[in-house]
């Protein structure tokens, strides 16, 4: 397990947004190597500030495991973590940390989502508290990783999303801390309106 971004200075206890990268804040590219290839989602970056102003760290917790399947190595993949981080600072929307599993699935791992690795290196460095936390992503390993967890989970349109929402419904749909949204700003809309969620 690797970590792009440390916490710049020792954060209060709060709740925390844990996002998704691709498909969530960028749009998805398969096996993203190129960080010219780095595009964000429209509204990812003002929807990452108003969770911000909400009272939300944010957090990035991603699966890459083009880095395991040797299609791309760690080097590539910090050039394009700097170059989201780039344009994620231009909008004053940059990530408080962000963390991610090298690994093929095969690796069976203990960081690749759903597995709750990422969430316990964040925990080690980030203080948050799951019953105001939230995950937000485009697949079912997402939610499955915040609702294991004891987090909510919004499942976000975009990316693969709409391919996975059938599954996440038929999972969680009685769950009121499960959500379906069109995108990383709905889903952000969504969380402050919901029961605690505007700190």
């Amino acid at each position: 397990m690797s970590t792009w971004l440390e916490p710049a200075r020792k954060m209060p206890v709060g709740p925390v947004l844990f996002v998704d990268r691709d498909g969530v804040i960028i749009e998805d590219r398969h096996y993203l190597a190129d960080p010219a290839d780095v595009a964000l989602i429209p509204g990812a970056a003002d929807a990452l500030v108003r969770a911000r102003q909400a009272g939300f760290a944010l957090v990035g917790v991603s699966n890459q495991s083009g880095v395991g399947r040797g299609r791309f190595g760690e080097a590539e993949l910090a050039r394009v973590m700097a170059r989201l981080d780039e344009l994620l600072q231009a909008q004053s929307a940059g990530l408080d940390a962000s963390y991610y599993c090298p690994h093929a699935p095969e690796h069976q791992c203990t960081c690749r989502k759903p597995r709750p690795g990422l969430l316990e290196e964040a925990a080690r460095r980030v203080p948050w508290l799951p019953g105001s936390s939230w995950v937000v992503g485009d697949k079912e390993s997402d939610v499955r990783l915040g609702r294991d967890a004891g987090l909510g989970a919004v499942l976000v349109l975009t990316g693969h999303g709409a391919d996975e929402v059938k599954r996440v419904r038929r999972e969680w749909g009685d769950d009121p801390r499960v959500l379906v949204a069109a995108d990383l700003a709905e889903a952000v809309a969504k969380i402050i309106m919901s029961p605690g969620g505007d700190q």
